[in-house]
Formats: C-alpha cells, sequence, structure tokens
C-alpha cells in the first residue's frame, strides 16, 4: 500500500467546494422502505442512522444531530435508496451491491452509506459527462482508493514512525492538534497539517484543529478523499476528476495522486495494481476502461 509524500514546500491549492446540494431521493418501493424507523422529531441520531420520513421515504444521517428534519437540514441528512442493494443513490452509478462486490474485505467503516452521504460536497463527481464516463470516473477513484488503503481495509496510516513527520510549521498556523497529529486518513490518506487545512477550509469543517474527524467520521472520510480528487492536482498537471471528465485517461489520475513516486518508470508494479483494479471495476460497472490507462 503506498502512501503519497506529498513535499512540505507544496502550496496546498484550495478550489472552493459547490454549495451542497440535495440529491433527489431514489425510487424505491414503499414496502422497501417500510423497514426503517420512522423519523422522530427531537430524537438524537448518529452518522448512519437510517429513518423512514412522513413523505414515505428513507434518509440516512449525514452527521450526527438531534433529530433536525431530513428535507430542511441537508447538511444533516441525505436521501437513501431503500433498495440500495440494486438502486443507485441519487445520481452515483454504483450500487451498494456493486461496491459490495469491488470491496469483499472492506472495514466496515468504509460504508456506501457514508460514500453516498458525502456526494453532495461535490455534486459533479461521477455525474458529469456521458454514462460511461461518469462510471469511468466513479471505477477510477474507488480503483485509487482501493490501492492506497489495501481494498478498503486501513483507515490510518500503518506506519506510525512517520506520523511527526507531517507537520509543516512554516504554516503560520502551525500544527494545533500537535505535530504527530496529521498523519494519513480515510480513502486518500490525507497527510500534512497543511492538507488538513486546506480540505476542511473548502469542506466548511475544522480538520486543522481536529484531523481526528477523519478517521472517526466516514462521511468526512469520504468528503477528503472527494476533496482532493475534485481540487488537487497534486503532483500531476490536473485533477484526477479533469483527467476522467476531459479524456486524459486513468494515467493522469495516478499522476495526480502519486505521480513523483509511482510515474514515469519509477514504480510500474504499484501502477499496475492501480491500473488492475481499475479494469476490475470498469467491467463490474459495464463499461469499457478508455485509453491512456498508464502513467
Amino acid at each position: 500500500m503506498s502512501r503519497r509524500r506529498i513535499s512540505a514546500l507544496m502550496a496546498a491549492v484550495v478550489i472552493g467546494t459547490a454549495a451542497p446540494v440535495l440529491l433527489p431521493a431514489a425510487s424505491a418501493s414503499a414496502a422497501a422502505c417500510s423497514s426503517y424507523p420512522s423519523w422522530v422529531a427531537g430524537k438524537a441520531y448518529v452518522t448512519g442512522n437510517i429513518v423512514r420520513y412522513t413523505d414515505g421515504k428513507a434518509y440516512i444521517a449525514e452527521h450526527d444531530n438531534p433529530g433536525y428534519d431530513p428535507t430542511i437540514s441537508t447538511w444533516f441528512w441525505e436521501p437513501y435508496a431503500c433498495d440500495g442493494s440494486s438502486t443507485p443513490v441519487g445520481n452515483f452509478p454504483v450500487t451498494e451491491a456493486q461496491f459490495n462486490q469491488m470491496f469483499p474485505s472492506r472495514n466496515s467503516f468504509y460504508s456506501y452509506s457514508g460514500l453516498t452521504a458525502a456526494l453532495s460536497a461535490y455534486p459533479g463527481f461521477a455525474n458529469t459527462g456521458s454514462d460511461t464516463v461518469k462510471k469511468q470516473e466513479a471505477a477510477a477513484f474507488l480503483a485509487n482508493v482501493n490501492h492506497e488503503t489495501g481494498g478498503l481495509v486501513y483507515i490510518v496510516e500503518q506506519n506510525t514512525a512517520n506520523y511527526p513527520h507531517y507537520c509543516d510549521w512554516s504554516q503560520s498556523y502551525g500544527c494545533p492538534a500537535g505535530q504527530a497529529a496529521y498523519y494519513g486518513r480515510g480513502p486518500i490518506q490525507l497527510s500534512w497539517n497543511f492538507n488538513y487545512k486546506a480540505a476542511g477550509d473548502a469542506l466548511g469543517i475544522d480538520l486543522l484543529n481536529n484531523p481526528w474527524l477523519v478517521q472517526n467520521d466516514a462521511a468526512v472520510a469520504w468528503k477528503t478523499g472527494l476533496w482532493y480528487w475534485n481540487t488537487q492536482n497534486g503532483p500531476g498537471t490536473m485533477t484526477p476528476h479533469n483527467a476522467m471528465v476531459n479524456g486524459a485517461g486513468f494515467g493522469q489520475t495516478i499522476r495526480s495522486i502519486n505521480g513523483s513516486l509511482e510515474c514515469d518508470g519509477k514504480n510500474p508494479a504499484q501502477v499496475q495494481s492501480r491500473v488492475d483494479a481499475y479494469n476490475r471495476f470498469t467491467s463490474i460497472l459495464g463499461v469499457t476502461p478508455g485509453a491512456n490507462l498508464y502513467c
């Protein structure tokens, strides 16, 4: 499992996130939704709880909340596909059954509901271009995530000796959570204090002071992965999102995530691992992988 080693001299570029939007509720039968408990105003809910609203549709808690109305408090709730095993949530082109097929041994922290709860942060993700491009982008993101986390197994960086290295004291805000607090976490293994600051600013979450949210809140973890995917070039020349929607190909997503250590012949085995996962995932989604798979 690789780890991006982003230089402390690299400035984190923040691209403002679009305002969260309410995804359309996925179609589901009343019978399917009836298995979930009715929403109760004022009742405390935790991230991942699923309720049936008064309109018969289901909603999943994106963040802990004291019983806010799911149709009003879209920061705390997202529509949920009651028959999630066969129906994609909103416009996301991957069903829960396909997700489970991709990650048969995943850590339960990396839930499908956590991923779909994070989608509102970047509504263009896997929702731009043709249906084929949408599925290719979803497969590309998940293939890179697969590589970074050992198949969605690891939540935090395993080499604890590296933990103190991710604090760039030249930044004016320093490392308020502690020098060893900014180690790799989540699906893209977010690391360095400046990346936690940039991601938190873009997402409206104070990750600089509370980086542990990325390993404790599944929706936040997925959002940091989507933040990097949609807004950061890394060592590449384009964001992974732009690489997929503009036809540059899967290889450029590798370059933007870990190109300085893997591309141009530096570690062909790691590149091949990512490509193999991408080919497998596009096959599951029923689309071709496209051209330019390598970097």
